[in-house]
């Protein structure tokens, strides 16, 4: 009885869905790789045309759970072209369902990018990032706003009051903020460089919480035949990624986050082992609309 009671609890933290959804699907955070540069290699073959072009329509579905809780919760990605030529918006929307729902007051988490195609349409730059998390009847609202020429990022956060704080800081010199919908894209367009079976990556963010880098290592071969197993959805494991982040971030013991990619960069599934009172939160690709692609 207790540790049902300690698991209500953790259910109804501010933050239960952002780690739930937002860490359960990994290949989202960011992926910035700055020391690698521009590359023109991508998995995705063929003729693919601007970037925005590419993924414009695209939208993939998710479920996450763990314990007795298969379907604690699911999310949406989208991504579509905007009125203006060459501006795109991508948006995150993740739910709590059920008996989980009800003790977090159905929560729901929202994440929108503000993009502009550029370097000839071969990378995208946000302009604008939002958060909204609605919790019952209350809602909070972030909002990051990214001025290259001025080479300042605003923060706003509309308080409890209705009041927006605003905060400006300096984007260093040669940098380039992406958030993790934004690097999510460009990382599978291929901008920041091949993906090596074998390779480490440290992968700097835009400043948020002191966090201002992750460890990524994309398995060997060996790594992804140990892993992959029998599992009848074998053939839309391609890549196999593990993710290091503080402990605290992900409340299990050794701060890791592992899953797969498909051949297409495409994330499928995603794992967070050992989180406390929880054991492993799992999320996976239920559903998935894929636009007209020149093969």
């Amino acid at each position: 009885m207790m540790k049902e009671e300690q698991i209500i609890h953790s259910f109804s933290r501010r933050n239960f869905l952002r780690w739930v959804l937002g860490l359960s699907l990994f290949p989202f955070l960011p992926l910035y790789l700055p020391e690698i540069g521009a590359s023109s290699y991508s998995p995705l073959k063929g003729d693919r045309g601007s970037i925005g072009k590419f993924f414009n329509g695209e939208e993939l579905g998710y479920e996450i759970g763990f314990w007795v809780f298969p379907r604690a919760a699911v999310g949406r990605l989208s991504f579509k072209e905007m009125e203006q030529k060459g501006y795109y918006l991508s948006t995150l929307q993740g739910e709590t369902l059920g008996v989980l729902g009800f003790v977090s007051r159905y929560r729901v988490d929202t994440y929108r990018a503000t993009m502009i195609e550029v370097e000839n349409g071969t990378r995208l730059r946000p302009l604008r990032f939002e958060e909204d998390i609605k919790i019952g009847e209350k809602l909070r609202k972030r909002t990051y706003l990214f001025d290259y020429q001025r080479m300042r990022m605003i923060r706003l956060r509309q308080r409890k009051d209705g009041i927006i704080e605003r905060r400006e800081e300096e984007i260093p010199p040669g940098r380039i903020y992406d958030d993790f919908l934004t690097a999510s894209y460009n990382f599978r367009y291929g901008v920041y460089g091949e993906i090596e079976r074998g390779r480490n990556y440290t992968i700097p963010t835009f400043p948020k919480k002191g966090q201002f880098h992750y460890e990524v290592k994309v398995g060997s071969k060996e790594e992804e035949e140990k892993k992959r197993g029998s599992k009848k959805d074998q053939g839309k494991k391609e890549y196999y990624v593990k993710l290091y982040l503080d402990p605290e971030i992900t409340h299990s013991k050794e701060g890791l986050i592992e899953g797969w990619l498909s051949k297409e960069l495409i994330p499928v599934e995603g794992r967070i082992p050992d989180v406390i009172l929880f054991g492993d939160v799992r999320g996976r690709l239920i559903e998935s609309k894929l636009p007209p692609r020149i093969p």
